[in-house]
């Protein structure tokens, strides 16, 4: 076993050193704690490309049989939990390398043929994220989908809209809900951009320039499920753009989904009462035996500054790199599976909590009503019906919220002397326009809140994100 590992080191180090790198040296230059997650992706790239190696000539089938074979042992050991992982090792690739060694001797110093470490990782991550983009993806589709089921259920349950946190106009929750259906869907779309535009293959690249030996390319990088080859060798190795992409796209979902969070936090407190969290994603406190706090939202808000933290993170740290590669790309790996994994806990918290909230309704609709939410029903009314221009409507309109203020009661509250004492022209019409659930139906317009609309709105949402 020793003898193994000492050649896989020498591999790393060579005849180029006299001296053992010092244990602080070791230690930093080791990746395998982390780029341990890419087993799989550098099995299957290395599969391909001894498969190609062989198909050119450059070596024996037998040989690139034997190392597809060994190469699947490893998978085996790997994922049962029976393989040894040694930090003297430095990285994945040597890891398996080593122990590929052990397996089938000799044969497995072909593998490296035509290839570098500054390929070969480029094309792992490269497929990580690939895989990556495509869980997110469905993660995402399964929180559209409770969010798509909640405003169904919901597309005529009246509650306030806001802007500056302040009552503005009455609108359906099942609008509301819908806002982050869309927002989930351009979040789905930057993963598609993210993924095609990634989907090129590093491989073959070898360590900067390319090789001399007479590789294909092309066939490596079907066999791999890419589009094409990276068509600069010193780009595809040094390239770490789909890595950014994804952090970037990763931070603006987390941020949609910390907005979501923060509104069940408001929802769910007793000042607001709209929205009751389930006991699931719930939890207590250790000195008042009464509180149930929103911790799962909570949490997602508060995951959303670590995401953001290593886009910018990685950003930093490429900015200042010479072509090509670097060792401090070793560092583009963590926090991409951090984020992964982050991402993917807060979207199936986020599901749940979706999922589970239970509304009240009542309390909903009757702070729609409040805050004069529905005087622009009012000034439109005057511009719709007596032909007002609308500064003057704006106008007429702020006085009788104010005379309403005044009275203690709502904009549906005055009586039609009250209107008519600011504008004669009003008639008893607009009486049936200041109740919250006409100014919600009055919203008909494309993309408005009208419970129709809503409808509409979930029928086409299933179609365009769920089927």
């Amino acid at each position: 076993m020793a003898k193994n590992v000492n050649k896989g080191r020498q591999g790393i180090r060579g005849g180029r050193f006299a001296a053992k790198a010092s244990d602080v040296m070791e230690e930093i230059n080791a990746s395998i704690d982390f780029d341990r997650h890419l087993y799989a992706q550098d099995i299957v790239a290395s599969q391909a490309h001894a498969r190609m190696l062989a198909e050119t000539g450059i070596i024996s089938e037998e040989d690139a049989d034997a190392i597809s074979g060994g190469l699947d042992t490893i998978l085996s050991e790997i994922e049962s939990g029976a393989f040894d992982f040694k930090q003297e090792l430095e990285d994945i690739h040597m890891n398996v390398e080593s122990r590929l060694g052990e397996l089938i001797g000799d044969a497995a110093g072909r593998l490296h043929t035509a290839r570098s470490r500054n390929d070969q990782v480029a094309t792992d991550l490269r497929l990580w994220v690939r895989d990556a983009l495509d869980g997110l993806d469905t993660a995402s589709k399964n929180l559209q989908a409770a969010l798509i089921e909640r405003a169904d259920e919901h597309s005529a349950t009246i509650m306030p809209g806001f802007t500056h946190l302040q009552s503005a106009q009455p609108v359906t929750l099942g609008h509301h809900l819908l806002a982050y259906v869309e927002m989930l869907g351009r979040d789905r779309g930057r993963a598609v951009d993210c993924r095609r535009r990634l989907n090129e293959c590093p491989l073959g690249a070898a360590a900067l320039a390319g090789t001399s030996f007479p590789i294909d390319r092309d066939g490596v990088a079907r066999a791999l499920g890419f589009d094409q080859p990276m068509a600069n060798s010193m780009d595809a190795v040094s390239d770490r753009d789909f890595a950014l992409e994804y952090l970037s796209l990763a931070a603006i979902l987390a941020v949609h989904l910390s907005r979501l969070a923060e509104e069940i936090v408001l929802w769910c407190s007793q000042q607001f009462s709209y929205a009751h969290m389930p006991d699931a994603f719930s939890t207590g406190s250790s000195i008042m035996p009464q509180k149930r706090n929103p911790d799962a939202a909570e949490l997602v808000r508060g995951k959303t500054g670590s995401v953001i933290g290593a886009l910018t993170g990685l950003l930093i740290t490429l900015k200042g790199l010479p072509m090509t590669y670097g060792k401090d790309m070793q560092e583009d790996k963590v926090p991409v599976f951090e984020v992964s994994a982050t991402l993917n806990l807060c979207l199936a918290a986020m599901t749940g909590m979706v999922g589970g909230m239970t509304f009240d309704t009542e309390r909903m609709k009757a702070d729609a009503g409040a805050g004069f939410a529905t005087a622009t029903d009012l000034a439109d009314w005057l511009v719709r019906e007596l032909d007002m221009p609308f500064r003057e409507a704006h106008h007429v309109t702020g006085k009788l919220v104010t005379m309403a203020e005044k009275k203690g009661t709502d904009l549906d509250g005055l009586s039609l002397d009250d209107l008519q004492s600011v504008d004669r022209r009003i008639t008893g019409d607009v009486l049936g326009i200041l109740n919250v659930d006409d100014a919600a139906n009055s919203r008909s317009s494309y993309g408005g809140t009208a419970p129709g609309n809503v409808k509409k709105a979930v029928a086409k949402a299933r179609k365009r994100f769920l089927s």
